[in-house]
């Protein structure tokens, strides 16, 4: 029996994965879980992403760790998971004398479908991404943006459980980028499938995913729901006039968390104290240390304040 003890309805259940290639450790001991929903893979180029996403297709095993896709584990049980996978490769080398739909069909047909099935399901994928009226077209004539379109469609037309895209928007002007953040969303959600996917870019993965899992150098850093993430490190922004270290020692003997910021105190949340409370250990180190407040504000935190803190 294995060291893996699957997390109730998760997508995804990595423990302990790592993956190596000669001398350089792409993944390095990751531990996460990608629930239901919409979930962002986030980190730098290198970071590690792809070479997770291919140890959820199968393609590759881990040197060390465990995974299960869909209550399964794809280095035993390969076919059987990407039956239920739809998967969109960031590069764009698609056969440019093809026909979109002819594409579409042909994967469709490789996921198992039988052929009067792949071309109906091809032609609904299509017209579900924008591109019925353009479907008989050779990819090769179609923009950088019709393409990203049509990855997204062959990765949908089998009708799977769950979807990996890596870098959807890479190459779209802005234009294509919201069409195409807005598509992805609408499959997470009245497609109901499962999304799992890729990005470098912090913005997106906070406008149109429910999870995020942070890779930094091949390691998970953080994950979970975005509130959550975002939530950590809500609390109260504090400038003070006067003995700033001497407030932050009153708090911390509160048991408050606190970080020193020039003439600027931020104090996190404490777990089990109710907002207020916060506010009146804040208002009373300030009074008994005799400073004067300039600002006190709620904090609030990005995505981007996660990662930098994280990432540091």
């Amino acid at each position: 029996m294995g060291v893996h003890s699957s997390s109730p309805n998760a997508v995804v259940d990595g423990v302990a994965l790592t993956r190596r290639y000669g001398a350089t450790t792409a993944l390095d001991a990751a531990t996460f879980r990608v629930p239901p929903g919409v979930t962002g893979l986030l980190g730098a180029n290198g970071a590690g992403k792809t070479t997770l996403l291919g140890l959820v297709l199968g393609l590759a095993r881990p040197d060390a760790g465990e995974i299960r896709v869909l209550g399964l584990d794809p280095a035993t049980a390969g076919p059987e998971v990407r039956a239920r996978i739809g998967y969109s490769p960031e590069h764009h080398r698609l056969p440019p004398d093809t026909r979109a739909h002819d594409l579409v069909r042909h994967v469709a047909e490789v996921h198992g479908l039988p052929g009067r099935d792949a071309t109906n399901r091809a032609s609904d994928a299509l017209w579900s991404v924008g591109l019925g009226e353009e479907r008989f077209r050779p990819i090769g004539t179609m923009s950088t943006g019709q393409r990203q379109r049509v990855k997204l469609a062959q990765a949908i037309a089998h009708d799977p459980e769950l979807v990996l895209l890596d870098e959807p928007t890479d190459g779209l002007d802005p234009v294509q980028r919201e069409d195409m953040l807005a598509l992805i969303r609408r499959i997470g959600t009245e497609f109901g499938m499962h999304v799992l996917v890729s990005s470098h870019l912090l913005e997106e993965v906070e406008r149109i995913c429910d999870s995020a899992v942070i890779l930094r150098e091949g390691q998970v850093v953080a994950s979970g729901a975005i509130a959550q993430l975002t939530g950590q490190g809500l609390g109260l922004l504090v400038e003070l006039d006067g003995p700033v270290a001497d407030v932050a020692a009153r708090l911390e003997a509160r048991g408050l968390d606190v970080r020193v910021d020039g003439p600027r105190l931020v104090v996190h949340d404490a777990p089990g104290l109710p907002r207020g409370a916060v506010h009146d250990l804040v208002r009373d180190a300030v009074a008994d240390s005799g400073a004067g407040i300039r600002r006190l504000s709620d904090r609030t935190v990005s995505l981007e304040d996660v990662f930098l803190e994280v990432g540091g």
